[in-house]
């Protein structure tokens, strides 16, 4: 076997991500060796594969539900936005330059559909079946010309098509309608059916319109997913934190000490890899929140600066919006503030950057001993070290070399020599993303914060962020097997798409019946 499936959405955030995951664990609980695959993602979080490649977080984590090691194949362009204009283009794993989004999709873009096209075959010829997901919607008829990632890499590789709305947004009968009836009849040849997210209620309410949706298309729908709390996989942006959601969502546990602990994260521009602080959230007692003024850092026990695809754009933001002189208070009165990557050189000294702003040299708040200066060469890497005495383990995705020139030493080689990073009193700094999800020293790092706020709160000593990410791809592989028709999706990544699908009018701009 050697069968497949596109995950496609009537929208961007429909739940293809979750839905490629829940499929993907479905299917390895069933013993099929299966790998995820998106031909091209739009994406400030972003992951570092053992063999040094940059690919989409979201990718890495349907990998984890596939419980296989994730590579660059599995998502060879990844486009890292830098204003609403341009994006840094990544081509199997390693930038390859800055580009327009009019220069992207004016011919970049399909001349890549061989790269993919090629990535996809290499997988198939390596695992039992390949779960790909779609980007935004496949009926941008404005963009099918140069499409790679939706009905361009169904077509290539003649993949039926499952298309997921969400309908908690309201409107999604006329939307898997809309979707399909936009497309050309080639194209309409590979959508098979549906999928509804995000659903509250008695699904028999629901019945009589999947009824009318499949006289009117001749299609199907495979499965009503309910609307589930706190559940989710790294997102490809935004500001929600998956597992933050589990602790305001569900029942949360009572802090294991006497008090909670305050986290704000400064929202600044261009936020990349926010999930760094999903491993904080998880922490029973532990409150996380998204802040972007000045008042909102006054009760809390730890500020983090997290990373940004633009460090000067995002020092300029807290300057401009009174948090870079809350953050000096904060650090000449001794409370705790964390720069993580982008974060970590805004709290610097200065920054000389003739990469990624151009700007040139501009002054850094001056909280950490550390001077910048932008690399044209990207440093990616998964680095293993100790910190707080504990081990630690991350991934670095930056431009910025640091030069750090006084403090105490932060992520060390376990002799103390110094390998990233820097504290100086409450201040800490590291390029290093995903530190905080080694557990042992993430509940070391707590107590200091705790200390250094004068909170009496006792991290729990049993919390397991990569158990807890575990338990929710099961829960997405469970809404897969019990809430969709597994037989019928079975049926279409063995043998394609039915023959015969009917046609529906108007096509896509220009098409024939």
């Amino acid at each position: 076997m050697s069968g497949g499936l596109l995950v496609a959405g009537t929208t961007s955030d429909a739940g293809k991500s979750v839905v490629t995951a829940g499929i993907c664990r479905w299917l390895v609980r069933r013993g099929v060796k299966v790998a995820p695959f998106k031909a091209q993602n739009m994406s400030l979080n972003s992951f570092v594969t053992r063999e040094g490649a940059e690919i989409g977080r979201a990718q890495a984590m349907q990998a984890q539900a596939a419980r296989v090691e994730p590579t660059a194949l599995m998502n060879p362009v990844l486009l890292k936005p830098g204003s609403d204009r341009s994006s840094q283009v990544v081509l199997m794993g390693r930038p390859v330059g800055e580009m327009s989004a009019r220069g992207y999709h004016g011919g970049r873009q399909e001349s890549l559909l061989s790269t993919v096209v090629d990535c996809l075959e290499q997988l198939r010829g390596t695992y039992d079946a390949v779960i790909c997901e779609g980007a935004g919607s496949p009926a941008e008829i404005n963009l099918r010309r140069t499409d790679i990632v939706n009905m361009g890499i169904a077509r290539a590789a003649r993949f039926p098509v499952v298309v997921v709305g969400d309908i908690d947004r309201g409107g999604v009968f006329a939307s898997f309608f809309g979707t399909t009836a936009l497309l050309s009849a080639e194209d309409q040849a590979l959508i098979a059916g549906y999928l509804v997210n995000k659903f509250r209620g008695d699904v028999s309410l629901l019945e009589p319109g999947l009824d009318m949706l499949h006289g009117l298309t001749g299609r199907p729908t495979y499965g009503v997913l309910p609307f589930a709390h706190g559940l989710g996989i790294d997102e490809e942006d935004g500001l929600r934190v998956s597992l933050r959601g589990a602790v305001r969502e569900s029942v949360v546990a009572p802090p294991h000490g006497e008090d909670i602990l305050r986290i704000a994260v400064c929202a600044v521009p261009l936020m990349s890899n926010f999930t760094d602080v999903d491993a904080l959230a998880a922490e029973p007692g532990v409150v996380v929140r998204f802040v972007d003024r000045p008042e909102e850092l006054h009760d809390a026990d730890l500020v983090i600066v997290p990373g940004t695809r633009g460090t000067v754009k995002a020092l300029a933001w807290l300057r401009e919006r009174g948090l870079a002189d809350a953050l000096l208070r904060r650090a000449a009165e001794g409370r705790p503030v964390l720069g993580i990557c982008g974060g970590y050189q805004i709290l610097g000294e200065h920054i000389e950057d003739d990469v990624e702003s151009r700007a040139g040299q501009v002054d850094g708040l001056g909280l950490l001993p550390v001077r910048i200066r932008f690399d044209p060469e990207k440093t990616l890497a998964r680095p293993a070290g100790e910190a707080l005495g504990a081990p630690v383990e991350g991934y670095e995705i930056h431009h910025g070399v640091a030069d750090v020139r006084g403090g105490e030493p932060f992520l060390t080689d376990g002799s103390g020599q110094r390998l990233d990073g820097c504290r100086s009193g409450a201040v800490w700094g590291t390029h290093w993303h995903g530190s905080l999800e080694s557990d042992t020293f993430r509940r070391r790092f707590l107590t200091e914060i705790a200390k250094a706020a004068g909170r009496r709160f006792v991290p729990a000593p049993d919390t397991c962020f990569a158990g807890l990410r575990e338990e929710q791809l099961d829960r997405l592989g469970d809404l897969i097997e019990e809430h969709a028709d597994t037989d019928a999706l079975w049926r279409l990544i063995e043998s394609g798409a039915p023959a015969g699908l009917p046609f529906i009018a108007p096509g896509a701009p220009g098409a024939r019946a």
